[in-house]
């Protein structure tokens, strides 16, 4: 489907990135003050504080409320700065454009939700604001662009969105999985646009932040979303992974923008290279199906069955230990012929059952 973008007309700083940057939540109007006066001395335009939160479980801080944006007011009022906070139903838009925010993002467990994403769209029509949507909990690139087409169909034409990574059994070093494959895909679908990323909720330790910011400054992504209080240490919510102004502008002033260059005669000729061995990679998976096939022609013949697990193991562990042995992860390997196996296994039940 076509979306139709237009620049969202954030301002940023000179040889930055778009960054928007605040607290987690809203806390105390002393808080937010101490935080954004500091933000708007280190040059931030983009002011940003979590009025509503929805946690995981009840009993924790579920931010101030309408109370705190008030608090937002007075931060544009002294500081310049613009304002953006996080919406999850028509009652917070409502409440959050009279009090002048600026821009609104929408959160990843209202992102998974079709019924609050299309109620927040028709709340949203008529209205010209920055739209930010952060992709869905879950690995779901559908349901993120889902969200996306649906304040695009109401009329939000200054839509963006934001990566913040998904959630994952197998956690490991982040917080959130990055996948950066899926932002990826969805800046391919959609290249006008803007994708901001959350360094902050993917890592979920201050520690990160700076190496996530410069992969996804790498990767082409238009800005950085990153949590900042005054005192993060003392933070009613998401402590750890929350900086002080300083850190990030420490931060900011270490990020490499890359240039996009022309392509060269020797990037091109490399190209030209990889797109042979595409062809030579083609043609061998080709030939491997075809092969397939004529064993399952071979198990219909023998009443065999289609999948014999210990051969599926032998190739997962061989091919795993070959990759290696060539500089390759072996997961990415492993991963690679699970795919192979898979449309074996679709190609020769097509056989079987004729």
């Amino acid at each position: 489907m076509e979306i139709e973008i237009e620049k969202l007309g954030l301002p940023s700083e000179e040889n930055r990135p778009l960054l928007i940057a605040g607290p987690c939540s809203a806390e105390t109007e002393e808080q937010v003050m101490a935080t954004a006066r500091k933000l708007a001395q280190n040059g931030v335009k983009i002011f940003r504080a979590g009025v509503w939160k929805p946690r995981t479980k009840p009993g924790g801080f579920e931010g101030q409320g309408e109370t705190a944006l008030p608090w937002l007011e007075t931060v544009k009022a002294e500081t310049g700065m613009l304002t953006a906070t996080e919406v999850a139903t028509p009652e917070h838009v409502e409440q959050a454009l009279r009090h002048g925010i600026d821009l609104l993002w929408v959160g990843a467990r209202t992102t998974a939700n079709p019924f609050a994403v299309q109620a927040l769209a028709d709340s949203l029509r008529g209205v010209d604001v920055p739209v930010l949507v952060k992709n869905p909990v879950n690995p779901d690139l559908e349901l993120w662009v889902g969200a996306l087409l649906r304040f695009n169909g109401a009329g939000v034409k200054r839509l963006g969105a934001i990566h913040r990574g998904f959630s994952s059994i197998d956690q490991k070093l982040f917080r959130n999985a990055p996948m950066w494959h899926l932002p990826i895909e969805l800046h391919r679908r959609f290249p006008t646009m803007p994708i901001v990323c959350d360094p902050s909720h993917i890592g979920g330790r201050r520690d990160l932040i700076a190496t996530l910011s410069q992969q996804a400054m790498d990767m082409g992504f238009e800005g950085l979303i990153v949590e900042c209080h005054c005192n993060p240490d003392q933070a009613w919510s998401d402590a750890s992974q929350q900086v002080t102004p300083d850190v990030l502008d420490f931060i900011m002033d270490r990020i490499v923008i890359r240039n996009n260059v022309e392509l060269t005669e020797s990037l091109a000729a490399l190209r030209k290279q990889i797109d042979q061995m595409d062809d030579q990679l083609m043609d061998l998976l080709t030939k491997r199906m075809r092969i397939c096939r004529e064993i399952a022609t071979y198990k219909k013949e023998h009443s065999m069955g289609v999948v014999q697990t210990g051969r599926y193991s032998e190739i997962l562990d061989k091919r795993g230990a070959q990759g290696a042995l060539c500089g390759m992860d072996p997961s990415f390997v492993k991963k690679i012929y699970e795919s192979i196996h898979e449309e074996s296994v679709r190609q020769q039940m097509e056989i079987i059952n004729k």
